[in-house]
């Protein structure tokens, strides 16, 4: 017994290593993988979110004003131009390319004098009002193109008057034109920033700014006709083209 199952073992042993023997070769492990390239991520887009501060220069220029008075004068008027600078603080919100925000600007202008000619009886009086500063507040809408932004603008505007005073016929004897402080009035415009570097942006701008009526009235010492003559002023306009500077705190 013993020797055929040792006869059986031998043969199946054989016919093993034949059978291995006309297997084919195993395939060779794959290549290692190479890394994968590297993909650098799109630029962020500049966000206008934040709060600015900043500083202007510009150029101020208006129409004179529709004029009246109880004297009963013809009136002619000029406005002279000034060149003027500033300053604005505001805030931006952007939500997609959408940007609203609120701002405020500070004008300083230095010689800006609204002269008015009333001519009666013979006498022609000069009176002079000068405006000092200019101040407007406004809500702003505009649309963003990454470090591009247009917008428009628009709200309240005051202005201070001070030093105003009135000649007869020419003659260096003045008399006092009293008035209000202020004049206040609403404006609108439109303009356009590029943010260029970091959070530092600048600006160009045009606004339209006009005035409420206002009446001022003559010294009673002025001379005849024109004493305790009140004269009236409608359709008060400066428009205003201006650059800027602007600093933004807020992401970017």
């Amino acid at each position: 017994m013993r020797p055929l199952m040792l006869a059986f073992i031998l043969c199946s042993a054989a016919g093993s290593a034949a059978l291995a023997a006309d297997l084919p070769p195993a395939p060779p492990p794959p290549p290692p993988r190479a890394p994968a390239a590297y993909v650098p991520a799109p630029p962020s887009l500049y966000n206008w979110t934040g709060f600015y501060l900043g500083g202007n220069l510009g150029y101020g220029f208006g129409n004179g004003p529709g004029l009246s008075d109880t004297a009963g004068s013809v009136f002619t008027s000029t406005t002279s131009q000034s060149f003027l600078g500033g300053g604005q603080v505001g805030f931006n919100w952007q939500w997609s390319g959408l940007v609203l925000g609120a701002e405020a600007d500070f004008e300083w202008l230095p010689n800006t004098k609204n002269t008015l000619k009333a001519t009666n009886a013979g006498s022609v009086a000069t009176a002079t009002i000068n405006d000092r500063w200019l101040t407007l507040a406004d809500a702003r809408l505009g649309y963003a193109w990454d470090r591009l932004l247009v917008f428009a603008k628009g709200g309240g505007a005051f202005a201070g008057v001070s030093n105003s005073s009135g000649a007869i016929n020419g003659t260096p004897t003045t008399f006092g034109i009293s008035g209000p402080s202020t004049n206040s009035g609403w404006n609108v415009g439109f303009g356009a920033e590029w943010a260029f570097w970091g959070t530092w942006s600048v600006k160009a701008e045009y606004d339209f700014v006009r005035f409420n009526n206002a009446t001022f009235t003559a010294a009673a010492a002025a001379p005849a006709p024109f004493a305790g003559d009140k004269i009236n002023t409608n359709n008060r306009e400066i428009s205003l083209v201006l650059v800027g500077l602007n600093y933004k705190f807020g992401p970017w």
